[in-house]
Order: C-alpha cells, then structure tokens, then sequence
C-alpha cells in the first residue's frame, strides 16, 4: 500500500478518512477542507494523478519519483517543495541509518511521501490532531511539525555518534588495530549527518523570509524560531565530531608510527645481541683454527705453556668483546 495514512481536516479536526485519491479530490470538493496524504514511495501513476489535482510541478515531480534527493527547499508558484533527510541510531550495529522525506504543501493540502521504511509520521499526525487550534492553522503547521520531528529525531543521533566517539579515544589507547578502519566508518557517517543538516540553515532562514509575504501565524512563527534553535545546537555538535574524529585519526597516525618504532627498535635490541654473542663466540673459534693448523714452523708451537696461553687467549679475547658489547648496551 502506498498510501499510509489519508485524512481531510476541517477546523483542525479529522473529517473524513479517504480510501483513494479520487475520494479525497470528492471530499475537497464537496466540504473544502484541508487533506494531508502520507505515501510510501508512491508510483509515477500516482504522482500524475497528484500533479494534476494540486498543479504540482513536473520537476518536483519528477524529482520524488526518481528519489535520492539532497535537503532543499523550493517554491513553486503557491506550492512549497521540501526534502528533508530524517536520521535514526541504530543501536544494535551502533550505525546512523539515512532516511528521505518529500514534502508538497499548498494552499489546502499536504503530501508526504516517504522512501525509506522509517522515520514514519504517526507520532507527529498524532500530536497535531490532539492540538486542533494548531492544526487548524493549515499546511504551514503540518510543514513546521513535521521540520520539528525531523530535528528532534537528530538529537538520538548526536547522543550515539558521541558515545561511539568516546569508544575510540578507549580503542585508541587500548592499541585496537580496528580503530583506524572504525574512525574512517564513523567519519563518513558525520559527514553524512552533515549533509543532512547544514542545508536546514538556508533552508529555514527562506522560510522565516515569507512570514510577511504570505501571512504565517505569529504562533507558527515562534515555532520555526525553536526549531531553528535546535538545528543550531545540532549542527554545532555534528561539527565538534568531525573535528574530534580528525584528531582521533592524527593521534591515531602517531601511536601507530610509535608503535612501529618500538617494535623496529625491540628487533635492532635483539639483532645487537644475536651479533654479539656470534662475535664472541667466533673469536674463541678463530684462536682455535689457528693453533689447529699442523705446521712444523709456528710460533709457540713446540712451547711448554703454548695450549695454556691459547686458552687464556681465547677468554680473554671473549671477556673483552663482551664488555666492549656490554657498555655499549648491545647485551
């Protein structure tokens, strides 16, 4: 089913609950009103026939139909055109999960049309059907709330990239060889949070800028400006995080650099050794060879105390190598 949820409201309060598009184009007609159909991922048959009731334009069209669309804002004729990148944490794999939301608002209707499985729109429906005064005050209210939801859903997001933050700086220390491939995952999702959020700035400040022109509640007014507040403090926060993961990545980079020269120097350490106790071990070796050799005309050959000098020759040779190895803290 693409169509999730379809209401017209009258004074702010639910009137009539349209099977079809056809019987909410009747309802309209009939009792005037305002409707707000929800869809999910709706087919281009469907779009036509919505584009020709609310003389939505092609692009905009065309542009929900083929999805993948940035966050942006545009005003065609009196219909507004909002996509907006709602996010959730996903706890259990500890990722941020990306999601779409089309918005066309006009003078007496509202169309949200999703394309991912969530954030859905209940709790906002909901919370705007329980307040008719606000509901009653048209498409802007159902814009603003659904804006209000979108961000506020933002905070659950800040709050587990944070905590994932805080895990690295323990990996870090801890000498987690995953830590470099973590901080590049965790990187690209900040970088994704941004692109969700950043153009809500713009966005919002083009919203404020049509308060005059098309005579938005004073009420509605004060609501954009608390939302524009919590866009601010979460865009300054998505900001610090990429930040604190460059720095993660640099410290990362120097204890990995560090570690390598400890384990470069520990190798030189045992190498200084390895060659040491060969050098000692060969001149003992080398005293004996001479001495091995069977020639008649070789000095000391035929004296008394010769096997005895050669021994002490062998050690001390030995001994003097092993401390001119030991003050040079190769042993």
């Amino acid at each position: 089913m693409t169509i999730i949820d379809n209401a017209v409201y009258v004074d702010g309060l639910r009137f009539a609950n349209p099977h079809s598009l056809e019987q909410t184009y009747e309802v309209m007609d009939s009792c005037g009103g305002m409707a707000w159909i929800g869809m999910f991922r709706p087919d281009a048959a469907e779009m036509k026939s919505l584009a020709a009731e609310f003389s939505l334009h092609e692009l905009a069209v065309e542009d929900t139909i083929m999805a993948h669309q940035r966050p942006k804002l545009e005003r065609y004729d009196d219909v507004l055109f909002t996509v907006l990148r709602p996010a959730r944490y996903i706890d259990e794999d500890e990722t941020v999960e990306f999601g779409e939301l089309h918005i066309f608002t006009g003078k007496d209707f509202v169309v949200t049309i999703r394309h991912a499985e969530t954030p859905g729109l209940s709790s906002t429906r909901t919370r705007l059907e329980a307040d008719p005064a606000l509901l009653a005050m048209g498409p802007e209210a159902v814009l603003y709330a659904i804006v209000d939801q979108v961000v506020d859903d933002y905070q659950p997001v800040v709050n587990g990239l944070e905590n994932d933050i805080d895990e690295i700086e323990d990996q870090l220390f801890a000498g987690d060889p995953n830590v470099s491939r973590r901080i590049y995952q965790l990187s690209r999702e900040v970088i994704q949070f941004q692109r969700a959020i950043h153009p809500l700035r713009d966005m919002l400040e083009r919203l404020k800028g049509g308060f005059a022109k098309y005579q938005v509640n004073v009420e509605l007014q004060r609501y954009l400006r608390d939302v524009e507040d919590h866009v601010e403090s979460v865009t300054a926060r998505a900001d610090s995080f990429r930040q604190l993961l460059q720095n993660a990545l640099t410290v990362d980079g120097t204890l990995t650099t560090n570690r390598q020269n400890e384990a470069s120097a520990a190798e030189n350490q045992q190498m200084k050794k390895i060659s040491s106790w060969a050098a000692i071990l060969f001149a003992p070796s080398f005293v004996g060879s001479i001495y091995g050799m069977n020639f008649d005309h070789m000095p000391e050959l035929h004296w008394a105390f010769g096997y005895p000098f050669a021994l002490a020759l062998m050690f001390l040779v030995g001994l003097g190598m092993y401390i001119i190895f030991k003050r040079k803290t190769w042993l």
